[in-house]
């Protein structure tokens, strides 16, 4: 896993860290016993970095989301899931690198796996293009959920995006058509559909693969219809106001269960999924599983009954 850089309201942590660090160095040069120390220093790390990662406010909520070392579909893909067949392309125009999409095994059952993808380093941003999918993206993502309705097989989804991109060729291809034909499509599609928000769900380019049966969120992920910065530009006329927005869109895990949008939380490892990836991805798996069996428990008519129950009662409110 690659080193992990901290961010700013990690700071207290990082320095505890550090001196355990210079702690067991000395005792390696020096013979030292330093079981004593590091053991107390260890006990504070722990206390410390759970108090910082059970109080986060929304807008630190928001950067542990985009922690660009937190894992991303193909990092869970290689942890959760076995024979994972990638297929490419939506036999229209090309292969979308910002959307992933295959054959698996979730333990032992045949699922049909489909999420964004991000890059590491700038070569593979550019292939990934920042997990900001193009139309032909969704297009593939569409055709590879119709070839899992023809087999049977369960869906499951992984969001992970600032939205979908932009760019003139994007909107001349038809981005939004795209988007609206995978909300149509995923509300009538007669196969068990679970979809995960594991780190930044943005916009209608999460849309794009989130309208489905169960809709789980990490932790930390955050799920909303725009960016804090880009909601902040919009009504402050500047982003610079981006941690008020952060609190005013109520994007987090938790408020989005008090909302009814997302249906459970996966915990995530103290420190984040940034800080633990097999530990992330042990608890992601424990979810999956069980969603799954119970999806696939249900008859199909039923199933598609209760997911256009789940999205009709979405939006209501009550004027306090």
């Amino acid at each position: 896993m690659p080193q992990t850089p901290y961010l700013e309201f990690e700071r207290d942590i990082v320095e505890i860290q550090g001196q355990i660090d210079k702690l067991l160095d000395l005792a390696e040069r020096k013979g030292i016993d330093v079981t004593t120390e590091v053991r107390v220093l260890g006990e504070k790390l722990e206390t410390l970095r759970e108090q910082t990662y059970d109080n986060l406010r929304p807008i630190e909520q928001v950067q542990v989301a985009r922690h660009p070392k937190r894992p991303f579909t193909l990092d869970y893909v290689d942890r959760v899931f076995t024979d994972w067949i990638e297929l490419h392309g939506d036999r229209l125009y090309r292969d979308d690198g910002a959307i992933v999409g295959g054959w698996a095994r979730l333990d032992g059952r045949s699922v049909m796996v489909i999420g964004h993808q991000k890059g590491r380093d700038m070569s593979e941003n550019l292939l990934r293009n920042f997990g900001m999918a193009h139309p032909e993206g969704y297009r593939k993502a569409l055709r590879l959920m119709r070839q899992a309705e023809k087999f049977g097989r369960p869906v499951i989804t992984f969001i992970d995006t600032m939205g979908a991109y932009p760019g003139i060729g994007s909107e001349e291809r038809g981005i939004a058509e795209a988007i609206a034909m995978n909300l149509r499509e995923m509300a009538r599609l007669r196969t068990p559909l679970l979809s995960v928000v594991i780190g930044e769900g943005g916009s209608g380019g999460a849309l794009g693969l989130g309208v489905t049966d169960r809709i789980l969120m990490l932790e930390h992920a955050i799920y909303s219809v725009i960016s804090p910065e880009g909601c902040a530009a919009i009504l402050w006329r500047s982003a610079e106001h981006r941690e008020k927005a952060a609190s005013a869109l109520r994007l987090t895990a938790g408020n989005l269960v008090e909302l009814g949008v997302c249906d459970e939380i996966v915990a995530e490892p103290v420190g984040g999924a940034h800080s633990d990836w097999d530990a992330a991805a042990a608890a992601l798996a424990e979810a999956l599983k069980r969603n799954v069996d119970q999806l696939s428990a249900v008859p199909t008519d039923e199933l598609l009954r209760q997911r256009w129950d789940k999205y009709e009662r979405m939006g209501a409110w009550r004027e306090v």
